[in-house]
């Protein structure tokens, strides 16, 4: 090992692309999603929006015992049921790691393939952390 040599191994080029610092958030992840996550705990939130892009409803799920969020039915029956055509799923990760784990990628998966059988577009997954979000949109994942 070297001085030069990393650590660990770096996440993955498409990973990294989908880092977007706070100064360089849109409004909805800035002033509609950021303010709801506390540093202490994970919080998952489902953000439907209308075909005009106005926001219909926000469902909030805190995290188990285990600090995982798990998506409760309730939370898409409140949610799906008021002409919603896009949603957005945003959840932090208070470790300050915003790469998505294997968990997240599958939990994005199911939703786009749940929504989507409902007609309705997956928009994007963003995960925050203090110094910014991943985008899986911006990834290119989604």
């Amino acid at each position: 090992m070297s001085l030069l040599e990393p650590i660990a191994a770096p996440p993955d080029p498409a990973a990294r692309a989908g880092f977007v610092a706070c100064k360089s958030e849109d409004d909805i992840a800035r002033l509609l999603l950021r303010p709801h996550f506390p540093p202490d705990r994970e919080i998952l939130l489902l953000a439907g929006f209308d075909a005009y892009a106005r926001l219909v409803r926000m469902e909030r799920a805190e995290g188990d015992a285990s600090g995982r969020c798990v998506i409760p039915p309730g939370c898409w029956i409140r949610l799906l049921g008021r002409g919603i055509a896009r949603v957005v799923m945003a959840h932090n990760h208070p470790s300050g790691a915003p790469w998505p784990s294997d968990a997240d990628r599958r939990c994005t998966e199911e939703a786009t393939l749940f929504l989507r059988t409902l007609g309705i577009e997956l928009a994007d997954h963003l995960i925050f952390v203090e110094r910014g979000h991943f985008s899986f949109r911006t990834a290119g994942w989604i």
